[in-house]
């Protein structure tokens, strides 16, 4: 019951408590390192949704992401200035893709479930992903999450098989005007 009331808390953070508290800890949080884990989730009632349990095997890392677009150096030998291009490049993925495989990379033996959104400023986004170690006893006796522990696996984030990855791979469409979007962009182009 109390978990309707935190999300609906974190719906409108400015209109609720979690304005202010969040202005405190962004204060600490830019101190800290760009990834780094934490004892339990910000976000009890998000990070239960997306499949988290307080029990061994599940562990929580904050991943701090600068925001906007790619910063490129402007070319120092000649092109026409169509292809001089600084401004305006955006990158293929999300920030929550890059988080996600950042805490991937920082923890090569845990793989990444999901994660979500926990705090923004002018120059940064944080995200907190959730991560389990397929080697646990602990996650290999749990049925609802011993399928991350298959061979298959191994790796998922880096191959857009989280939530974000499959979003920024166009896979939350489906039918009439999506056609081109499975198994990959890739795989449907013709050359």
């Amino acid at each position: 019951m109390a978990y309707k009331y935190v999300a609906q808390a974190w719906k409108k953070p400015d209109e609720s408590y979690v304005g202010e508290l969040m202005r405190q800890r962004l204060i600490e949080w830019r101190r800290q390192p760009a990834v780094v884990r934490i004892e339990k989730p910000t976000r009890i009632d998000r990070a239960r949704k997306l499949g988290y349990k307080a029990k061994q095997g599940f562990i929580v890392v904050r991943v701090r992401v600068r925001r906007g677009g790619l910063r490129k150096e402007r070319p120092s030998s000649g092109r026409r200035p169509k292809r001089m291009g600084v401004n305006k490049y955006k990158p293929a993925k999300s920030l929550r893709l890059i988080a996600e495989e950042r805490a991937a990379r920082k923890f090569p033996n845990l793989e990444v479930l999901n994660s979500y959104w926990v705090g923004e400023d002018g120059r940064y986004k944080w995200f907190e992903v959730i991560m389990v170690d397929p080697h646990h006893p602990a996650i290999r006796a749990d049925k609802d999450i011993n399928w991350i522990c298959e061979k298959q696996h191994k790796g998922r984030v880096f191959r857009g098989l989280t939530s974000a990855g499959k979003k920024v791979r166009g896979l939350r469409k489906k039918g009439h005007g999506a056609e081109k979007a499975r198994p990959s962009k890739k795989a449907a182009r013709e050359d």
